[in-house]
């Protein structure tokens, strides 16, 4: 920007104030994130989503599970199930000793409360091993 031949001190002295106050914004900018670094801030923001709706979802379903069980309205199912151990032996082979069907006790959840699996997942499993 040229100046014109004669000009007063004050507008000299608002021009360069005006150019040090451009300078001032032009070298607060943020500086511009590399490729790596924005996907790890996206894959972070991902990551805590996740585990923050989980732990949401988790009391919701432990307050309802109270609910329940302070209302009395029956929060715990039964499924019948067949048990089984596997034991190994020492020559490499598997021994399997079988229990009679038994009904266990479950929970109507999506999570496992008071030591009991949901009933959805006994239902979807009806056969359980333990391997000794």
């Amino acid at each position: 920007m040229t100046r014109p031949a004669f000009t007063s001190v004050h507008a000299v002295r608002c021009e360069q104030e005006r150019e040090a106050y451009n300078r001032d914004l032009v070298t607060e900018t943020q500086p511009v994130l590399s490729l790596r670094e924005r996907l790890r801030r996206i894959l972070l923001g991902a990551v805590l989503s996740v585990v923050a709706v989980a732990v949401l979802t988790f009391l919701a379903d432990l307050g309802l599970f109270r609910i329940r069980l302070w209302s009395h309205r029956d929060p715990y199912g039964s499924v019948t199930v067949t048990h089984y151990d596997a034991v190994l032996q020492k020559n490499g082979k598997t021994q399997f000793i079988f229990d009679p069907p038994q009904p266990w006790t479950c929970v109507h959840a999506l999570f496992p409360h008071s030591g009991s699996l949901p009933c959805w997942y006994l239902e979807k499993h009806p056969v359980q091993r333990t391997d000794i």
